[in-house]
């Protein structure tokens, strides 16, 4: 977000009164449901969120001592409120490099009527906040929820992983991604969507998974499959062959005369499910014929055809 003293468009030396007093005017001017700006929504949060920041005194005062950014994100490690009797608490986790907060904060505390949800029933009325979903018996309204994806590969989708995730809003958070996710699953994030115009607590952040395309593996719900190609003489004769999984290669045993098509399961070696267990890797054999002419090949062939023919097709009608 923008510094919060550009949007309200007030000098740092404002006095909490003239602060209180713009953000009423913007607040007004820019309520989905008095303009026909298009933008007006997003202008609205913008200026809620920062009435969030000025209109505290303590987070006012953090902001200006470089503690917290403009969406109240401190701005080192280990910070932790804003002192004794503060308003509210982060929680801070994540691994070098990346640090990723979860805030809760109370109403602003700028003085009888100052929180946002006060002057928002003085602007436009008890009626308004019950629009924004108050249910009948006063429950709290909430801002709109957000959609998000992110992308991550098949063997980060088996044993779950961590992924950062850009939010409309502009933040980004670092989600935990469950093992065994399936293609187009939602993570929910409670309490990172929109703020609620009313003073109410945030949306949640609905996060869709998608699965990255495997050069190898196609997902098939819990199994895996894979097309394994194989030497002529390979599954005329049988082998042992190397076959690659999500968690390395393993040896494969090819029974002798397996026609093109065969499919072999290797247990275990899919993708795990809630319950702990895995499915099966399934390994569809594909015969491969060398990638030059051989003169021998062709001769031998042609003693087939003529001496041992027989129709493969010979079951189509």
């Amino acid at each position: 977000m923008r510094d919060p003293y550009s949007v309200l468009g007030v000098q740092k030396s404002a006095d909490t009164a003239e602060i209180k007093k713009v953000f009423r005017k913007l607040a007004k001017k820019y309520h989905p449901d008095q303009s026909k700006d298009p933008k007006a929504k997003e202008k609205f949060a913008e200026v809620n969120a920062a009435y969030e920041i000025l209109g505290d005194e303590k987070k006012r005062a953090a902001f200006d001592r470089g503690e917290i950014d403009a969406e109240g994100k401190p701005r080192f490690r280990g910070f932790e409120g804003f002192g004794p009797g503060g308003s509210g608490f982060a929680r801070q986790s994540g691994g070098p490099g990346f640090q990723h907060f979860e805030f809760n904060f109370g109403n602003a505390s700028g003085g009888e009527g100052s929180s946002a949800s006060d002057i928002f029933a003085d602007l436009f009325g008890g009626a308004a906040t019950r629009r924004r979903g108050a249910g009948p018996r006063g429950t709290p309204p909430r801002g709109a929820d957000v959609n998000a994806s992110v992308t991550i590969s098949l063997a980060d989708a088996a044993k779950g992983t961590t992924a950062r995730v850009d939010l409309p809003s502009g933040r980004t958070l670092e989600v935990s991604i469950p093992a065994g996710i399936e293609e187009g699953k939602q993570i929910r994030l409670k309490r990172q969507g929109q703020p609620d115009p009313g003073g109410g607590e945030p949306g949640d952040a609905l996060v869709t998974v998608h699965i990255a395309k495997h050069p190898y593996f196609r997902p098939d719900g819990q199994d895996l499959r894979l097309e394994l190609p194989v030497s002529l003489y390979e599954a005329v004769l049988g082998a042992r062959v190397n076959a690659p999984t999500l968690e390395g290669m393993v040896e494969l045993t090819v029974p002798a005369n397996s026609n093109g098509g065969r499919t072999l399961r290797l247990r275990g070696k899919g993708l795990p499910n809630a319950k702990g267990s895995a499915g099966d890797l399934l390994v569809t054999l594909k015969i491969v014929l060398p990638d030059e002419p051989d003169g021998e090949l062709t001769s031998l062939m042609r003693k087939w055809e003529t001496q041992k023919p027989y129709n493969p097709r010979g079951g189509m009608k």
